[in-house]
């Protein structure tokens, strides 16, 4: 849940890089938020209908959906931009689920990867792994006063 509220309150931020976790995180209870305002528009009886041939049919959704997918609208995109930033891919690289199915399955991939080890051009590891060369760190913690 931290995720999803962090993805929430970073609700614009298109730079930096996000966890596969944080990402996932929030897709995760994205869903189960949009269940949740999908069967309130049901309980209370407010669903879009489209006519059909057949006769007016349920859509399944109304107005409390449409609200909170509007609302979560900028704040996915910016987590999925972030995401892309963590395996070293620019934001424009989103536009390729625009390609028919392969799009679709390479930003999948994308998204399942694991972070780029240390800092690349869109900020320091989240993870914090490989952020500092470990072979710059080496004498740092020796005191001075105990070399003779």
């Amino acid at each position: 849940m931290n995720y999803y509220l962090q993805g929430l309150r970073n609700y614009a931020t298109f730079t930096g890089r996000a966890r596969r976790s944080e990402y996932w995180y929030f897709v995760l209870f994205s869903f189960i938020f949009s269940i949740v305002a999908s069967l309130l528009d049901r309980l209370i009886g407010d669903t879009f209908t489209m006519n059909l041939a057949t006769g007016p049919t349920s859509l399944g959704y109304g107005y409390i959906y449409l609200l909170y997918s509007l609302a979560v609208l900028i704040p996915s995109l910016a987590v999925g931009v972030r995401r892309l930033h963590d395996v070293g891919k620019s934001g424009w690289f989103f536009f390729i689920v625009l390609i028919p199915l392969i799009g679709a399955i390479w930003i999948l991939i994308l998204f399942f990867t694991d972070s780029q080890v240390g800092p690349n051009k869109y900020g320091p590891n989240p993870k914090g792994i490989g952020n500092t060369d470990e072979i710059d760190e080496i004498g740092n913690y020796i005191k001075p006063e105990s070399i003779h």
